[in-house]
């Protein structure tokens, strides 16, 4: 599943402020003093050594110590004698520890123990330490930050992340061929930026393409008129023309007539617009038509394809008459079989065949072999046919190619999508 463009921005900004919290809680462990704990110790153990009495002191002497010391240290101090045995105490008496050593204790005795030369023991333990209470605030406030910013974020991200998908939605449109889709421009940053960008370069391939098609019309509209003269004119010739030339004169009008139409089927194809009437067609019936027309043989299962029945009859009749025209001396072949999800058309022939080196060229407009020249009959026909049947194949979803036939010839291939345009 595709990572959203706002998740990403969105845990980016996480992991910033977990990061900081981390740096922070880290220079904080690294930078603790201690210096002020472990004074009080050392100064508490100074002050009971030089203030208890000698051993064998009557515990009424050492409890008067012990009162005045509460005076001046905030916490519980007992005494034990050699033996274990407690000989007084501040305030509670505190468990005596199994390891008599001086140091810092946890557990039951938790606090500071120091042994005596002549044997006895003093545990100290300061009343409720409240630093570890300040480190659960500082962790909390640390916690309570980390929640505000992810909340925060959270719009942010998702109204960045919104901009950028509204953008994308405007390219796929205009790819589609919407040359109408602009971007609304929002704010003053980069991507308002980029916004404006797209729009300009929208704003150009519109201009440009609705100049293409202004210019398109115009041209077709300019041949139409002396083509019109022409055939006016050839119908006006005496009885004792030239009955070559008249054929002639016919057969370069119907060429340039259909010249014409296909100049204004490709720049229609062109535009990248999406087929304005899509119907369910039927494939073998279709090519069954068509190959009945153009004399060829055909053969081939049912198969339903959506899309515009008009073209899609124009690409089978242009591969028929690019067989008739490279191998007039044997019927075509239409095959029509289903793979998958696809309906394969095929349309062989047994002419000379195409070279592997031109198999994509020939689907270039106005491709003309080398070493051929415009006016030779045996090349006529040259011109926009396969470029159509290409352009058509991909406007259904398809595809177009021209193969090697098995015993010599030609074998053009297209795919179609069954029951759906792309």
């Amino acid at each position: 599943m595709r990572r959203r463009l706002f998740l990403q921005i969105y845990l980016t900004m996480l992991g910033i402020v977990v990061l900081f919290v981390v740096l922070v809680f880290v220079g904080w462990w690294l930078s603790r003093d201690d210096s002020p704990r472990t004074g009080l110790r050392q100064g508490i153990g100074a002050l009971v050594a030089e203030a208890l009495p000698q051993p064998g002191a009557p515990p009424s002497e050492i409890d008067a110590v012990l009162d005045r010391l509460s005076e001046h240290v905030a916490g519980r101090i007992s005494v034990f004698g050699p033996e274990g045995d407690l000989l007084a105490s501040l305030g509670p008496p505190l468990p005596l520890p199994e390891e008599r050593t001086s140091g810092w204790r946890g557990g039951r005795s938790h606090g500071f123990g120091m042994p005596l030369p002549d044997g006895r023991f003093v545990l100290f333990r300061p009343d409720r330490d409240r630093s570890g209470t300040k480190t659960i605030g500082f962790l909390a406030a640390l916690a309570l930050l980390a929640v505000v910013v992810a909340v925060g974020a959270w719009p942010l991200a998702r109204r960045l992340a919104r901009r950028l998908e509204r953008l994308q939605a405007r390219v796929e449109a205009l790819g589609a061929g919407d040359l109408a889709a602009r971007v609304d421009v929002e704010g003053k940053d980069e991507i308002a930026a980029l916004a404006r960008s797209f729009n300009s370069a929208a704003e150009r391939i519109q201009a440009l393409v609705e100049a293409q098609r202004d210019t398109l019309a115009a041209a077709s509209h300019e041949l139409r008129s002396p083509l019109a003269r022409i055939r006016m004119a050839v119908e006006l010739l005496a009885e004792n023309g030239d009955p070559a030339l008249r054929a002639r004169v016919e057969r370069d009008i119907e060429d340039l007539d259909e010249l014409i139409e296909e100049i204004l089927l490709a720049s229609r194809l062109s535009t990248l617009e999406r087929p304005a009437h899509l119907e369910r067609i039927d494939l073998q019936a279709l090519c069954a038509e068509e190959a009945a027309r153009a004399g060829a043989d055909f053969a081939g299962g049912p198969a339903t394809v959506e899309g515009e029945g008009r073209l899609l009859a124009r690409l089978i009749r242009n591969l028929l008459e690019n067989a008739a025209h490279h191998a007039p001396g044997s019927p075509a072949l239409v095959e029509l079989e289903v793979q998958g999800g696809l309906a394969i058309l095929r349309v062989s022939d047994r002419g000379p065949g195409v070279p592997e080196d031109e198999r994509e060229r020939i689907f270039e407009p106005f491709y003309r072999r080398e070493g051929r020249r415009e006016d030779e009959d045996d090349d006529r026909g040259v011109g926009l046919g396969l470029s159509l049947v290409r352009q058509i194949a991909r406007r259904h979803g398809g595809e177009a190619r021209c193969l090697a036939r098995e015993g010599g010839g030609a074998s053009f291939e297209v795919s179609l999508r069954i029951g759906g345009s792309a």
